[in-house]
């Protein structure tokens, strides 16, 4: 029998969740859920055929204007990482709690909160935990 200290309790996807959750609330990103490419070409859109009719002052009216129009669009289109990562759905969790694993299977812990606390007090786990969440995301996207 191992040592009580090198068995492992198995995580809950929910549980993965949660500390993915907490490791980006705290970093307060927020991600374009939604077509910021099309408020680019809105933008440089207007911005163009303004700077055609007007020259260099229609250019930077155009840019103004198609900025502000683009904003308007697209607002409420922008979620921080927590309230996406709990609308995924389960089989999307799943693959997310598989890619956490392959990153956090090396460690050692007894239960969730003891993971938690090892994760937390490491800023080089929750850079690569949080680069991957990031990833994963965008690549839902797409």
């Amino acid at each position: 029998m191992l040592p009580l200290r090198l068995t492992k309790k198995p995580l809950k996807v929910e549980d993965v969740m949660k500390l993915l959750c907490c490791i980006s609330k705290n970093k307060k990103i927020k991600l374009a859920v939604r077509y910021s490419v099309r408020s680019a070409l809105i933008t440089g859109g207007v911005a163009c055929i303004c700077g055609l009719v007007g020259g260099l002052l229609g250019l930077a009216v155009g840019g103004a204007v198609g900025g502000l129009y683009s904003a308007w669009m697209e607002r409420g289109q922008f979620k921080p990482i927590p309230e996406v990562i709990m609308e995924l759905t389960p089989s999307e969790q799943q693959k997310l709690y598989n890619e956490v694993m392959a990153i956090l299977g090396h460690l050692c812990w007894l239960d969730t909160m003891e993971l938690t606390m090892l994760v937390m007090s490491s800023k080089a786990l929750k850079q690569q935990l949080l680069a991957m969440v990031k990833e994963f995301l965008k690549g839902l996207a797409h």
